[in-house]
């Protein structure tokens, strides 16, 4: 068992759930209640990752993030390394790519919040912020909560864009997907198959939770 590429899976997957959740809430309540021009072909590039090969996104990745690139020369003159293969640009390409599963969701969940509920809560005086928190979150809720549980189990499992844009460094990229490919290359399939049992554990231990805590809630809301 491969403990330094899981630790390293989970540290990734959660860096990249802490900085997107409240990405997923502005855009999420943004699109669900705002209409504006261009809006159409915004949500068609937000879920572009969905469709585009990951080798595909991984190589457009490289190149905004690379040397020559202004994202990438302004990272290494600030901190003198490279963004790309690196854990640093590995949560930025993490982030990128797991935009439609945290953003779909949350726009969903928003969408649910009744009109008369968020007109009420106006017309008490709450401002939009106090509004936000005290009412429309949640009972937004479960779509934020499966937004996020979404992009946790999907950066765990990732594989196509943690090659092209992380490699395969110990204990710097090499995440678990990674290492269970280098087992299965290594014909070490009994040492493949822990690492994949260990992952579908993980997945389904989050997912479960993810159950217990949207029932809790929607308990006390009811």
């Amino acid at each position: 068992m491969d403990w330094t590429a899981l630790l390293l899976s989970l540290r990734l997957a959660g860096w990249t759930v802490v900085l997107l959740l409240p990405v997923t809430v502005i855009m999420g309540r943004v699109l669900a209640y705002q209409s504006f021009r261009g809006k159409g072909l915004f949500e068609t590039l937000v879920m572009l990752p969905l469709v585009l090969p990951p080798t595909v996104f991984g190589y457009y990745l490289l190149v905004v993030l690379g040397r020559g690139a202004p994202i990438g020369d302004f990272w290494q003159q600030t901190f003198g390394q490279p963004l790309v293969f690196s854990f640093e640009g590995l949560v930025l390409a993490s982030v990128i790519f797991n935009l439609p599963f945290a953003i779909q969701p949350a726009q969903r969940g928003f969408e649910a919040v009744p009109q008369d509920i968020r007109e009420a809560a106006a017309c008490c005086g709450m401002s939009p912020w106090r509004s936000l928190l005290q009412v429309e979150l949640p009972l937004a809720w479960p779509g934020l909560m499966t937004a996020m549980v979404l992009t946790f189990a999907h950066t765990l499992g990732e594989f196509g864009i943690v090659l092209m844009v992380g490699g395969s460094i110990p204990g710097e990229t090499r995440t678990i997907a990674i290492a269970i490919y280098d087992r299965v290359q290594a014909f070490d399939y009994d040492g493949a198959a822990v690492m994949s049992a260990v992952l579908v554990g993980i997945s389904l231990f989050t997912i479960g939770i993810t159950y217990l805590l949207s029932a809790r809630v929607g308990r006390r809301l009811s």
